[in-house]
This record gives structure tokens, C-alpha cells and sequence, in this order.
């Protein structure tokens, strides 16, 4: 893959381009005009979210040190820290569950141990069933929390990818040469232009 082309003001603080006034004119000109100039702006719904605003702020403020903070990004930016914020959530609640399962464990040992003093066994029996019971739940709940982080997980990658792409595409289109075909004289001649 090629590398991508380096924006207007790399070229101009660089000072050692090899493009021509009207080259660096025509791509400083490209580059404005994929830019909206407003700055974007936070949805009411990440603001109230603690965790959203905060990644919000983050990545806001990066996007304004890259001169990338406009409205076009907007949507996606939003979305992205909505993300994060339920994803957040889901590890919260991941992690209830693992230390619920600790708690039953060790009531599980404290009762069992109770129980065999008593030598009563079918409550022993019929705890163990309650007790299988209630950790496969859990394990379950667990597994399926798993599977939904996994899958923030991967719409936030997405995002954070397509994200990129559309900065590096953006610069793409921006075109790199001057365009010489309209002053070349030959073509006018075979046009019939001159």
C-alpha cells in the first residue's frame, strides 16, 4: 500500500517540496474544501453519559490537535463514545458477576461443610443441585456479556478504523497535480482549439 500524501501543511513546514507554487496552491484549496469549518459538537445523549463525555472530550481534543475537529466526523464521534460508555458498563457488569460467583463459592463451602456436620443428606443433595443450578446461570449470564462486549468490541474497532480511513481518503482526493492538459499547445492544435 502506498503512502498516503502528506497534507498542505507538512508540505509547507517541511519547506523542501518538490511541488510547484500552483501545486501546493491547488492541494492547500482541495484540502479547504473538505472541510465544513464547524467544529463538531457532543449529543445531548453523550453529554448526560459520564463515561461518553469524558472519551468525547478525549477525543475531541485530539481531533482539534490534527485540525480534524469538524461536523463531518460528528456522527461517528458521537457514536463512538456511546459505544465505549456501554462497553464500560458491560465490563461493570462482567465483573459483578465474577465476584457473585466468588461470593456463592465460598457460601458454597461454608453450607456444604454446615451441612456434613448435620449429616443430613438429602438437604446436602438438594443444595448442591441449587447450587449447580445457580453458577451455570451465572456462567451463562457471564458468557453472554462476554459475547456482547466482544461485539462493541468490534463496531468500536470498526469505527475507529473507518474513521481513519476517511481522513486518509479525504487526503487522497485532494489532487496532486496541477492539471496541464488544458495548456498543453498540442492538444489544442488536435483539438482544433488554436
Amino acid at each position: 500500500m502506498p503512502t498516503p500524501t502528506k497534507p498542505f501543511k507538512v508540505l509547507t513546514s517541511e519547506k523542501k517540496s518538490h511541488r510547484t507554487k500552483a501545486e501546493l496552491k491547488m492541494r492547500e484549496e482541495g484540502e479547504k474544501s473538505l472541510s465544513t469549518d464547524i467544529e463538531l459538537k457532543e449529543r445531548k445523549e453523550v453529554r448526560q453519559n459520564k463515561v461518553a463525555h469524558k472519551e468525547f472530550k478525549r477525543v475531541q481534543k485530539i481531533l482539534k490537535n490534527i485540525d480534524k475537529n469538524d461536523a463531518i466526523y460528528e456522527a461517528v464521534i458521537n457514536r463512538y463514545c456511546l459505544l465505549q460508555a456501554e462497553c464500560f458498563d458491560l465490563e461493570e457488569r462482567r465483573e459483578e458477576c465474577y465476584n457473585l460467583i466468588s461470593k456463592l463459592r465460598e457460601e458454597e463451602k461454608e453450607l456444604i461443610a454446615e451441612l456434613k456436620d448435620r449429616e443430613n443428606i438429602d438437604e446436602l443433595i438438594d443444595y448442591k443441585l441449587e447450587y449447580a443450578k445457580s453458577l451455570a446461570k451465572m456462567m451463562s449470564s457471564m458468557s453472554t456479556i462476554d459475547k456482547q462486549i466482544q461485539a462493541k468490541r468490534k463496531m468500536l474497532l470498526d469505527i475507529e478504523k473507518e474513521n481513519v480511513m476517511t481522513i486518509a481518503s479525504a487526503l487522497r482526493c485532494v489532487p496532486k497535480k496541477e492539471d496541464k492538459e488544458a495548456d498543453n499547445p498540442l492538444l489544442k492544435v488536435l483539438r482544433g482549439e488554436a
